[in-house]
């Protein structure tokens, strides 16, 4: 199935089941550091985005999903909420103006992640910050899975719209390599860390 054949409105509207990013807050707002103009990928219905406004970032959320956005607006915030797919050119206004970005449980759902590292890349200014999640993956986790025969499950293969890339630190490095960022810290979410249910890094894009 390609990914046309399966619109953002039907992921958005009946993925089961439900997915929420909320446990990733805190660490995520760590990540990002003191209050500054933020573009966050896969904002959905603009709920993190809100968040942090009332921190006092300034954020700009985009999403392909048209309903996504629209209940993102009805929030009465001062965000500016934009429908846009990351497999898009970024509009030339975003190009190297933002000091953050970030992405939550977005880059496994993507046939082409590397579309999403490239577009976050271009939006950094130089010195900015790209704060990424993914579902985690690692040998040990993988393998306990295996044993308790909660693979299936886990894997989400009855998920429409569900992951179709499963990350482990590794390859999430690889990634950010390829584009020139800067691991700078790793945060290993839910449960202990050899079975973390998600991790997330900051990367930095260089000055120069």
């Amino acid at each position: 199935m390609s990914r046309k054949t399966l619109s953002p409105e039907y992921r958005y509207e009946n993925a089961k089941p439900p997915h929420t990013s909320a446990y990733l807050w805190l660490n995520a707002i760590e990540l990002l550091g003191e209050p500054c103009r933020v573009l966050e990928v896969g904002c959905g219905n603009g709920a993190f985005a809100a968040y942090l406004e009332r921190l006092g970032f300034d954020v700009v959320g985009v999403d392909s999903s048209a309903t996504g956005i629209r209940i993102a607006r009805a929030r009465g915030t001062s965000c500016q909420f934009e429908c846009f797919d990351v497999y898009q050119e970024l509009p030339g206004g975003w190009l190297g103006a933002f000091d953050a970005v970030v992405s939550l449980e977005v880059i496994e759902h993507l046939y082409l992640p590397r579309v999403l590292l490239e577009r976050a890349r271009g939006a950094l200014r130089p010195g900015g910050a790209l704060v990424l999640s993914s579902p985690y993956h690692g040998y040990f986790k993988n393998l306990v899975l295996a044993l308790s025969g909660r693979l299936d499950r886990h894997f989400t293969a009855l998920w429409d719209g569900g992951h179709i890339k499963f990350f482990s630190r590794k390859t999430l490095s690889c990634l950010l390599r390829e584009f020139g960022l800067r691991e700078e810290r790793w945060v290993f979410v839910g449960r202990v860390p050899p079975l973390s249910k998600s991790v997330i890094v900051r990367a930095v894009k260089p000055e120069s």
